[in-house]
């Protein structure tokens, strides 16, 4: 039986995280354009296969595939009526596969709308909007919210804030640097820090981004702000490029498997991978770590 997630933290044991869902759905059949939540009540068993890959492959900390769940992003795909089914069904199936000693993390990503004053969404319709979100993914049995990929300091905020008020369960926040260190909206990694140590968040840090390599400034530079909080790396395999027509991501598992011991080495307490790494990768760093925090 699994203990409460924060208190395996407090232990000092370093978090195997999974990997990419978005990339993999993909690579699976999902049709371009089509948001992997829609397969959540469509395709029950690949969204489970998945999961169990990351499983079998050493995680022991998986994200539902709920990144896109907010009622704003599902509304294009005509799915913002089945938000609180889509996101529940999502964590039971991970909790699932996750079992009784595994952890679940219910992930939400952006709204993908600008807020006031540069676009039309307010700060109190984003909360309302994380609130939904998380409340049904509560219900589906999660450990963590798992807010990640952020670039806006006030959205973080304010899923933060929709995230408490949806659950009383322990809520961690990413961001996602890939512009000279900052966010796309500008935000450093120190601002990102401060505002989520100000709020309490008990575990922050950095995934997706533009190269691996990059985490290995951001992790002091968060980790020398708010020295308390459990730092989480969970960064791109490497860096985009186009190969007769298809997106081909460099690092491979051997590389994040030594950049993995090496986030540990700076802080981190989750380490995973994001949007082109596979169970391959998950592996190598699961290996990896285990030689490094057993030398």
């Amino acid at each position: 039986m699994r203990i409460p997630i924060l208190q395996r933290l407090a232990s000092g044991e370093v978090l195997i995280a999974d990997g990419a869902t978005g990339t993999m759905l993909q690579a699976a059949g999902l049709p371009t354009g089509t948001p992997g939540e829609a397969w959540v009540l469509e395709q029950l068993e690949v969204i489970m296969k998945l999961h169990r890959a990351y499983v079998e492959a050493g995680s022991q900390l998986i994200l539902t595939t709920t990144f896109g769940g907010t009622r704003a992003r599902l509304k294009a795909a005509g799915l913002d009526i089945q938000v609180a089914e889509i996101n529940r069904c999502a964590a039971e199936l991970a909790r699932q596969v996750a079992g009784d000693d595994l952890y679940v993390a219910g992930d939400i990503g952006p709204t993908g709308e600008m807020m006031v004053p540069l676009g039309p969404l307010t700060y109190e319709a984003a909360v309302e909007l994380f609130v939904e979100q998380a409340h049904a993914l509560a219900a589906g049995g999660v450990d963590c919210i798992y807010i990640e990929t952020m670039s806006d300091l006030n959205e973080a905020k304010a899923a933060v804030e929709g995230a408490r008020q949806g659950c009383d369960l322990p809520v961690f926040c990413t961001f996602s640097f890939d512009t000279h260190g900052r966010t796309s909206m500008g935000v450093s990694p120190t601002q990102a820090a401060q505002a989520m140590a100000t709020l309490g968040v008990p575990a922050i840090g950095a995934n997706c981004g533009h190269a691996p390599e990059e985490l290995l400034d951001i992790l002091p530079q968060m980790r020398q702000t708010a020295p308390d909080a459990y730092l989480i790396a969970k960064p791109n395999a490497g860096v985009p490029r186009m190969v007769k027509r298809q997106v081909v991501y460099d690092a491979t598992p051997e590389r994040m498997a030594e950049l993995a011991c090496r986030y540990v080495e700076l802080g981190a307490r989750i380490v995973g991978a994001c949007c082109g790494s596979s169970p391959a990768h998950i592996a190598a760093i699961q290996v990896g770590l285990l030689r490094f925090l057993s030398a």
